[in-house]
């Protein structure tokens, strides 16, 4: 038993809804609460680490056993070098920095950086300039400083909930920093060396925020690896970033490496952080084993590494997703991290946990740029809690979290949205006529509403007060959203249907716009400035510039800021590729201004289609128009490169496998909605493609007929279209090979005129928003 429940050692004994323990509360209030949480016992047979005891749990930094004798000469000779900078200071001041740290609050930190003379690097121990100009000129801090800031404004706080035998068992942000830096004493003692990798492999969890963290603390450069890795693309993540420790979260995972770890020279150990260890070798380490390691390492060992870090050298390592060749390791800084949690989080109205606590809700790979600043380093900065969804979230259970932890701000990306607004119009087509009726009138009212909203108009249409109390409440209550002050969308275009399906349940729907090499955001919209199908505004202290501008106003979007990545590791090619001789992060993407500033996405570089007539045309506009009009189309795919004329594949919108990601042929119910308004009694695509309802195939001509009207030249319009058997996915192979569609395309008699844009590059195409 104790070796099935390995993975959580931190029970805080809180019981029940955790969110009232804190909520409300102010620092005396919280101190008594803990006080009397303190006088009780907690069984240590449910504690699988064997922590001491409550009192031990809760302890504070001020608390913590005195340092513990330096090890033996062995012992260290075994780590390797880890003090290789010139800037280590005396480990008792290091000390004593900690413990002021918790006693007396925030309190400004020792500017330290490295000596750079260059914006960019590729080597893992290289330093950058800072793009620190007046408008981001506040001092950079080592994620460790940040850290110590939080526990001393925050310590109780909860930092992270997490579900164990169905109740809810929370980790304060003392603890948090206290098990953050266990973990890093056992990497050391596992050998890790400074500035190779820990790479981590599994779903979201406090061990896998913690043995992140401690890696950092350690040295060495975290480096998240996505569970759907395969195992040669966890070979060539492992050994490009010389990673010395792997951390993964169960068996099958394990499998994994063991089938590669053979051709990782620098591989020492491994780490399953999860369930019992059934592969009994010395250097596997279940994570009890793992935490206890780290007891020969001293407080002034760790510390003296600590010191050493510098703001402006690499942390973190975000592996881009290969889509387009050999994945590349986006090298981030400790201040890119830092600067970049504070300001986003400032920038969209997070609120300090000294006034009102924030909540999040973990559940998007945190390999992924976007949720790992989302769920660690912005929930860090401003106290935030971060709660962990089950790893079948995104099959059903994540609703049930939304419910219990009742989020303050939630990123979601456009596939959550759509599976949210696809379920709810399931529920809404089994209602009765006068609930639909009702509803729809309510829908109305909450569209103009938020329209007016947009537009700084802020009276709300009449009956509005009733129709909130009769559904938005309901329905912001029913999807655990009803304390939602920030809910966010990115990773990839969102439609403005979905978009405005939520408006109208007055639920506004945030876009964010960025990409790993800008550590995710560079622009934001919120509830000051925000405007439909728009990606907002950039973030104080980031510039924008849009370069090479066309007849039309686009031109490509460029970024500049503190965020800004250090290069991509050992590729300099690829780094000057991506960062001109002034230092602005060029993004392959095109983009416009409106009139007030807003940014809008308008294609990508690489995808433009050249007409046989030499026609410069962008395609995602024209492919998002055709979605936009006809709510029956899952993905439109525009070819014409080289070609007289334009011509578009179209899938129609069906229900996923949630086991396997391939596409159904049940219709989803937008698709379904869509054939009964024109009397077609269709429930499946074989349906619609088997009968060809005239109907159906009419009103999807006249969606076209529509985008054609606005079309600025006859290059621009769609002239042949066909409807292809099944929608794109990766499983199917559609997303990944071009050879596949065209495949599909000759087997049902469709003429193959001309290169096919890969349908993998379209994809690469949409993924600049908030993506890696």
């Amino acid at each position: 038993m104790e070796d099935v429940f390995d993975s959580s050692p931190w029970l805080n004994n809180a019981g029940g809804d955790t969110r009232l323990l804190h909520d409300g509360k102010g620092e005396e209030d919280l101190q008594e609460s803990k006080s009397e949480e303190q006088q009780g016992s907690i069984n240590q047979a449910e504690i699988p680490l064997r922590m001491e005891n409550k009192h031990d749990s809760l302890r504070n930094l001020e608390q913590m056993p005195s340092p513990q004798k330096q090890q033996s000469l062995t012992d260290v000779n075994i780590l390797g070098d880890f003090n290789n900078s010139n800037s280590i200071k005396r480990s008792s001041r290091s000390l004593f920095r900690r413990e002021q740290a918790s006693q007396t609050g925030p309190k400004q930190y020792p500017i330290k950086l490295a000596p750079a003379t260059m914006l960019w690097t590729t080597s893992r121990d290289g330093a950058v300039q800072l793009r620190m100009e007046e408008n981001a000129a506040e001092s950079p801090l080592t994620v460790d400083q940040m850290f110590n800031q939080s526990v001393a404004s925050y310590g109780n706080r909860i930092a992270l909930g997490f579900s164990l035998r169905n109740h809810w068992e929370t980790l304060t942000y003392s603890q948090y920093y206290k098990e953050c830096r266990k973990a890093a004493k056992s990497f050391l003692k596992l050998g890790l060396q400074r500035f190779h990798g820990v790479g981590i492999l599994g779903f979201n969890s406090p061990e896998w925020f913690i043995a992140h963290i401690g890696a950092i603390l350690a040295g060495g450069l975290a480096v998240g690896m996505y569970a759907t890795n395969s195992p040669e693309a966890c070979r060539h993540v492992a050994d490009h970033c010389e990673a010395n420790v792997l951390v993964v979260e169960h068996h099958h995972q394990l499998l994994k490496v063991l089938q590669i770890a053979h051709q990782l020279p620098h591989l020492k150990a491994i780490v399953q952080y999860k369930y019992a260890v059934e592969e009994h070798q010395p250097n596997i380490f279940s994570w009890k084993k793992f935490l206890e390691l780290g007891k020969s390492i001293s407080d002034i060992q760790l510390d003296e590494i600590i010191e050493s870090q510098n703001a402006n050298q690499c942390c973190t390592l975000i592996y881009t997703s290969g889509t387009t060749g050999v994945p590349k390791a986006v090298m981030l800084s400790h201040d890119n991290m830092t600067w970049t949690a504070k300001t986003a989080g400032q920038t969209v109205g997070l609120q300090h946990a000294r006034k009102v606590q924030e909540r999040v809700v973990s559940f998007l790979p945190v390999s992924h740029i976007a949720a790992q600043m989302m769920d660690i380093w912005i929930p860090m900065k401003f106290g935030a809690a971060t709660y962990f969804a089950q790893p079948d979230a995104l099959k059903g259970t994540l609703l049930n979290t939304l419910k219990e932890v009742r989020p303050t701000a939630f990123l979601g990306v456009p596939r959550v949205w759509e599976k949210i607004e696809e379920r709810m119009k399931e529920i809404g087509a089994e209602s009765s006529a006068f609930k639909k009726s009702i509803v729809k009138w309510a829908k109305g009212l909450g569209l103009q509403a938020s329209y007016n909203m947009m537009h700084g108009v802020t009276t709300r249409p009449c009956g509005y007060a009733l129709a909130n109390a009769l559904v938005f409440k309901k329905v912001r209550a029913l999807l655990g959203l009803d304390q939602c002050t920030k809910c966010f969308t990115g990773a990839a275009p969102i439609t403005k249907e979905t978009l405005d399906y939520f408006l109208s349940l007055r639920i506004t729907i945030f876009e964010l716009y960025g990409m790993s090499e800008s550590t995710g955001p560079h622009t934001v919209s919120h509830q000051d400035f925000y405007r439909i199908t728009s990606c907002g505004k950039e973030m104080a202290g980031c510039k924008t510039k849009l370069d090479k501008l066309n007849e039309e106003g686009s031109g490509e979007i460029c970024f500049w800021g503190r965020h800004i990545f250090m290069g991509y590791l050992n590729m300099p090619g690829q780094t000057k590729e991506a960062l001109d001789e002034a230092g602005w992060l060029h993004s392959g993407d095109l983009g416009r201004h409106d009139e007030d500033g807003f940014l809008y996405i308008t294609g990508r570089i690489k995808e433009l289609i050249i007409t046989a007539g030499g026609e410069n045309i962008a395609p995602v506009p024209i492919e998002d128009a055709v979605k936009e009009k006809l709510p029956i189309i899952s993905n439109a795919m525009l070819i014409g490169d080289k070609r007289k004329f334009l011509s578009m594949f179209l899938t129609l919108k069906s229900y996923m496998d949630d086991q396997t990601g391939a596409p159904l042929d049940k219709l989803a119910p937008a698709a379904v909605a869509f054939c009964r308004r024109y009397g077609c009694s269709a429930n499946t695509v074989s349906d619609v493609l088997n009968v060809k309802d005239p109907i159906i195939y009419k009103a999807i001509q006249n969606g076209i007929d529509a985008v054609n009207k606005d079309a600025i030249s006859n290059a621009q319009k769609i002239q042949k279209w066909i409807i292809l058997e099944k929608d794109f996915s990766i499983i199917g192979g559609e997303l990944v090979n071009q050879a596949v569609l065209i495949t599909l395309c000759l087997s049902m008699d469709v003429e193959v005129r001309g290169p096919l844009l890969c349908v993998k590059e379209k994809i690469m195409a949409h993924k600049r928003r908030f993506v890696p």
